[in-house]
C-alpha cells in the first residue's frame, strides 16, 4: 500500500536545499524555531559513528521530499553541535523531534521502517487519509514482523478515528489470532458491517481464525511428525501434521504436506486436502510468497 503524497500547502516550489538542510547552534532558532512558524520541521539528531542514523537518515529524506514542501528537515550533528540536545535531553540517536509554531510538539527515538516514518509525517501534517493509509501500512508491516503489541495499538488508533475500517478490523483480529484470543477475535471481526463483510480483508482474516480452531485440535507438531513417520501413509495425520505447521508459522511446510496428500490420495475425505490448500491461500492473502508459488505447484499438480 502507498501513502499518497501531501498537497504543498504554500501551493509554491520549495527547493530541495529548503526541504533539507544542515544546521548548527548558532542557526538552529534560524533553521527550526523559526521557519517551524511556517511549515512543520523535522530536526534530526545524529553523529557519523551511528549506524542506526545512517539507516534512519535517507528515509526521512526521502519521506520530506514526497510531502513537497508540507514539512522540513533539519539534521544536526550532536558531537559538533552538543548544546542544543543537551538542553532537550537527547541521551540516544537517532532522535526525532517535529518543532510547529516555534516549539517540539511530537518525536520519536531510535531508527523507524519507512512506513512508521510516514505515518509520523501524515500525522504531523493533518493529512487525514494519508495519516489513516500510513498507519495502516504500519501496522501491517508491524504485524508481518511479529511486533503484535506495535500493530495492535496502530491499528486501534485507525479505528478510532474510522469505525467501519475493515483493514483494520482485520488486521486486529489477526493480531489476537496469533496471541490465542480467538474469542475476542471473533468479536472483533463481528463489528466488520454486513455491507463490508466480503471485503479480502475480512475473508483473510476469517479464514485464519477457522485455521487457528482447526490446530487447535490437531496436538503438537513433534507428536504428529513422530506419528507420521511410523504410519507414512496415514492421511489425517498428515493433514493435521500440515495444519499444525501453519499454526506455528511455517506456511512453506503445511503447503508440502498438503501437496503430498494431494498427490498421494486426492480423493481423500471429499478433496479436503485441496480444499484446505485454497483455504491456507484465503488467509495468507494473495501477494504472500508462498501463496503465489504455491498456487503454481498446485496447478502443475491438478493438471499435470
Amino acid at each position: 500500500m502507498s501513502v499518497d503524497t501531501p498537497i504543498l500547502k504554500s501551493g509554491a516550489a520549495t527547493s530541495d536545499a529548503e526541504l533539507i538542510k544542515d544546521t548548527t547552534t548558532k542557526d538552529f532558532v534560524r533553521d527550526v524555531i523559526d521557519a517551524s512558524r511556517e511549515v512543520p520541521v523535522l530536526v534530526d539528531f545524529w553523529a557519523q559513528w551511528c549506524g542506526p542514523c545512517r539507516q534512519l537518515t535517507p528515509i526521512l529524506e526521502k519521506a520530506v521530499r514526497a510531502a513537497k514542501g508540507a514539512v522540513r528537515l533539519v539534521k544536526l550533528n550532536i558531537d559538533e553541535h552538543p548544546q542544543i540536545p543537551g538542553q532537550m535531553g537527547v541521551q540516544s540517536i537517532p532522535a526525532v523531534f517535529a518543532f510547529q509554531d516555534g516549539r517540539p510538539v511530537d518525536g520519536f527515538m531510535g531508527a523507524l521502517p519507512e512506513s512508521r516514518v510516514n505515518a509520523f509525517i501524515a500525522r504531523l501534517i493533518g493529512d487525514t487519509g494519508a495519516n489513516l493509509a500510513a498507519d495502516v501500512e504500519a501496522a501491517e508491516a508491524a504485524l508481518s514482523a511479529g511486533d503484535l503489541n506495535t500493530a495492535a495499538q496502530l491499528f486501534g488508533e485507525v479505528l478510532q478515528q474510522d469505525r467501519e475500517n475493515v483493514q483494520s478490523l482485520a488486521g486486529l483480529a489477526k493480531c489476537y489470532i496469533k496471541t490465542g484470543d480467538l474469542v475476542r477475535a471473533e468479536q472483533t471481526l463481528a463489528l466488520v458491517p454486513p455491507a463490508k463483510a466480503d471485503a479480502a480483508p475480512v475473508a483473510s482474516a476469517r479464514a485464519a481464525l477457522e485455521l487457528a480452531r482447526k490446530a487447535g485440535e490437531t496436538g503438537d507438531v513433534e507428536s504428529l511428525r513422530a506419528k507420521l513417520a511410523a504410519e507414512p501413509n496415514d492421511p489425517q495425520t498428515r493433514f493435521d501434521l500440515a495444519l499444525a505447521l501453519n499454526a506455528k508459522g511455517d506456511r512453506k511446510g503445511a503447503l508440502d504436506e498438503l501437496l503430498t496428500l494431494v498427490a498421494k490420495n486426492r480423493a481423500w475425505n471429499d478433496d479436503a486436502a485441496r480444499k484446505q490448500i485454497i483455504q491456507l491461500f484465503e488467509a495468507w492473502g494473495p501477494t504472500d510468497p508462498v501463496t503465489i508459488s504455491g498456487r503454481q505447484r498446485l496447478s502443475s499438480l491438478l493438471f499435470a
